[in-house]
């Protein structure tokens, strides 16, 4: 069976993506692709997303030079988010954190910073 026969896609056609540190196992970020951004991510083995807010293909990188080399991808038992095990050239984040999940939540529900440092908020 092939992955784009098997994916269940939301109702715009996405797939959740989940990208994980290949070597330390660390959630970098979590995106949405499209058949096409996925077909794109195989054939060039760099990651590939569809973005939401401009309705447009994004190849993670493209202007920051940050890519997610894809070494491995998975499908979870659903079939409806994929797993995307990367080796980053740079930080995962807009923000230039290693991660975009750089910010911890503490049992009273009070958010604090807990990344690398650079975010601001």
């Amino acid at each position: 069976m092939q992955v784009f026969e098997m994916l269940k896609l939301d109702p715009q056609g996405l797939v959740t993506a989940v990208v994980q540190d290949q070597d330390s196992g660390e959630v970098l970020m979590l995106a949405h692709m499209s058949p096409e951004s996925l077909e794109i991510t195989l054939q060039e083995g760099i990651a590939c997303f569809w973005s939401r807010s401009r309705q447009e293909l994004w190849r993670k990188g493209e202007s920051s030079g940050n890519v997610l080399n894809v070494k491995e991808i998975r499908v979870d038992c659903d079939a409806d988010a994929v797993l995307l095990k990367c080796k980053p050239r740079g930080p995962a984040c807009h923000t230039n954190e290693t991660s975009c999940f750089y910010r911890k939540v503490l049992d009273d529900g009070a958010v604090v910073l807990d990344g690398d440092g650079v975010a601001a908020s």
